[in-house]
């Protein structure tokens, strides 16, 4: 019997008495102190209640506290600079080394998915080039395939769905057969045309101010509805060093995966992904001083 799979993130983790048996986890960050959340509250909290039930932890994203568990060989714990993609970490020896699990969760993005999509297939790619695509659309440097694109523009199009997640997922596994899933893929790949429409109507108010560009992002989705906000920070660094979007509860900070910005240090965070960091809106005075006089200073 395959392993249950249950999608999360950083922050909002499953119960663990809804998990059965022995757990493996994929592409889940330890949690970051930028937005109220704590690793003790969070993760920590999560890693001792599955006690001896945590069979792997397997993550690529920085994290100062990572020394804490390096003697411990159920983590396998790297940086997003060793390791721009999860999946890659996903080995035929790690999967059998680790034994039968009996729940996997996952990350609910395209990178986590293709983490557990591996972990089902004992270690296999779903498809010859998957790995490689995954690490394009996570660290956003490289080709990625057609396949991996479209897969990648169906997630943010529809990404709080749970059903398309299940079709991506069940879609990989398969060997990219299910017509019905396919068609799903397909409609929720169209649909961030619209998402990305918005992102780029955004992105036309960016102000400069030096190596910072920012975006008021505020009311934005109230007015003209969704939109992507990878893309829109994206479209910012075409102009600046570091983009920022903010809106009326968070502030988001991004710099390219090789820029060497680590924005971490810059904000006073413990944890999480150098180039790419929010924090509460409350913080955006402090937050956009800080950051700028640290480019500066580059």
């Amino acid at each position: 019997m395959k392993p249950a799979v249950f999608f999360a993130t950083p922050r909002k983790l499953p119960k663990v008495t809804a998990l059965a048996g022995r757990v493996v986890v994929l592409d889940i960050a330890f949690a970051a102190d930028g937005t109220g959340a704590s690793f003790d509250k969070i993760t920590g909290h999560f890693i001792a209640g599955l006690g001896d039930r945590l069979a792997r932890w397997v993550d690529h994203h920085d994290h100062e506290l990572h020394q804490r568990y390096a003697s411990d060989p159920r983590f396998v714990l790297f940086t997003k600079q060793q390791h721009g993609a999860c999946p890659e970490l996903v080995t035929p020896a790690l999967v059998q080394d680790t034994g039968p699990v009996d729940t996997v969760v996952c990350h609910d993005d395209l990178d986590g998915i293709y983490s557990a999509a591996k972990w089902l297939l004992e270690g296999r790619e779903p498809y010859e080039g998957a790995d490689a695509d995954a690490r394009a659309v996570d660290t956003r440097t490289g080709t990625c395939s057609r396949v991996g694109q479209w897969m990648d523009r169906a997630l943010r199009g529809q990404h709080r769905d749970e059903r398309l997640r299940r079709d991506v997922l069940g879609y990989l596994v398969g060997g990219l057969r299910d017509p019905d899933a396919r068609g799903r893929i397909d409609d929720a790949a169209d649909a961030f045309a619209l998402h990305e429409e918005r992102a780029e109507r955004l992105a036309e108010r960016y102000v400069l101010q030096g190596s910072l560009a920012i975006v008021d992002a505020t009311g934005f989705v109230e007015r003209e509805g969704h939109y992507d906000k990878t893309l829109v920070l994206l479209l910012g660094q075409k102009r600046a060093k570091v983009s920022m979007v903010f809106d009326d509860q968070t502030v988001t900070f991004a710099a390219a995966f090789d820029s060497g910005v680590d924005l971490l240090a810059l904000l006073g965070i413990q944890g999480g992904m150098p180039t790419r960091v929010s924090v509460p809106r409350t913080r955006l005075d402090e937050a956009i001083k800080r950051v700028r006089e640290g480019i500066s200073k580059r």
